[in-house]
């Protein structure tokens, strides 16, 4: 399905083709069928809903561009998902995720937040804090798929969360951290 874009470059939605192959990395891991995920700094929704297109049981999306949410309250109800999903308003870097997240604990994060937001990795940058944050909101076993720049490179461990894996497509890269304890 093709999904509503707002006429700004603000929203970068990922690629087809680079969706396909990142939706058959966490198949490895027995995602998203029957997970509860969250999509930070979802923009038009694209790897929420294309999780609740594979099954997952539940998606909150998370945006602070009031714009961009009307787009993406579109996309949820033009796919047919409104009452599996839930959208926040919020600034990801902000708030810990415990403080606007409805579901207490999640099996499956999407971050994709704006590059220039993503460059500094450290612990006490605004990505590294985010990262920290999430042993709070993810299962034992969770995994954190983070989209980056591919010169990005995240540290190897962010609290309970580790790097499983990083794939690299064009000028971008994911890394999967999964959270171990």
């Amino acid at each position: 399905m093709k999904l509503l874009s707002p006429k700004t470059d603000i929203s970068r939605p990922i690629i087809d083709r680079v969706k396909e192959s990142l939706f058959s990395v966490l198949y490895k891991y027995g995602l998203p069928k029957d997970k509860t995920v969250a999509d930070l700094f979802c923009g038009v929704g694209s790897l929420g809903i294309e999780a609740l297109s594979r099954n997952a049981k539940f998606v909150t999306f998370v945006e602070n561009d009031v714009g961009i949410i009307k787009t993406l309250e579109k996309n949820i109800e033009k796919s047919g998902f409104i009452k599996a999903s839930k959208v926040v308003k919020a600034n990801v870097f902000i708030f810990s995720p415990r403080f606007y997240l409805p579901v207490e604990h999640y099996d499956l994060v999407f971050i994709d937040p704006p590059y220039f937001e993503s460059k500094h990795t450290s612990y006490d940058s605004k990505l590294g804090k985010l990262l920290l944050s999430l042993g709070d909101v993810l299962v034992d076993d969770g995994i954190a798929v983070i989209r980056t720049e591919k010169e990005v490179h995240l540290l190897e461990k962010y609290g309970d969360l580790s790097i499983i894996e990083r794939r690299e497509w064009g000028g971008m890269a994911v890394t999967l951290l999964q959270r171990v304890i």
